[in-house]
Parts: C-alpha cells; sequence; structure tokens
C-alpha cells in the first residue's frame, strides 16, 4: 500500500506540473488540487480496516469500568451502610 501511496504522488506531482506547462493556469490549478485531495484522502484511509471494531472498544471499556467498581467497592458498601442506617433512624420508633 506504501508503494502505491508513493507512486501516486509522484504521478500527482508529474500531472500537476505537465498541466500547468500545457494548460490554463486556472485549470491546472483545479486539477492540481482536486489530485492532491484525492491523493491525501488516499493517505490517511490507507489503514481504514486495522482499527478495533465496536465489540473490542465496548469490551475494554467494561473491563475498565469493572477495574474502578472493584476499587470502589469498600466506599459503596460504606455508603449502603450508611444510608441503611439512615433508612432505621427514619422509621424508627414513631411514638405518640
Amino acid at each position: 500500500m506504501q508503494r502505491g501511496l508513493v507512486v501516486g504522488g509522484v504521478a500527482w506531482a508529474l500531472g500537476s506540473a505537465l498541466a500547468f506547462l500545457l494548460l490554463d493556469p486556472i485549470l491546472a490549478a483545479f486539477l492540481a488540487i482536486t489530485g492532491l485531495c484525492t491523493w491525501v484522502v488516499a493517505l490517511l484511509a490507507r489503514d481504514w480496516d486495522r482499527h478495533s471494531s465496536f465489540e473490542e472498544r465496548e469490551l475494554s471499556r467494561a473491563r475498565r469500568r469493572a477495574a474502578q467498581r472493584e476499587r470502589s467497592r469498600g466506599a459503596r458498601e460504606r455508603d449502603r451502610a450508611r444510608w441503611e442506617a439512615h433508612q432505621r433512624r427514619r422509621s424508627g420508633p414513631t411514638g405518640g
């Protein structure tokens, strides 16, 4: 794929130079800009299918969330105990 990009870049450069020599400068500029944009898109898309899939990214996020939950388990248990104590105090004796 790299070789194709290099060959494409060289072809674009030669074609642009030839266009500026043989054509009207405005038309040559249009062709040069269009060719450059096409080459840049090809350059950016060269590794399009090498990225991780949605499932792989979600699995990674799930693992990070599980690790975070594991680290904060003690704090959650303390909060739960305080909440239950608060609820017991609120519903305690309603003496009258």
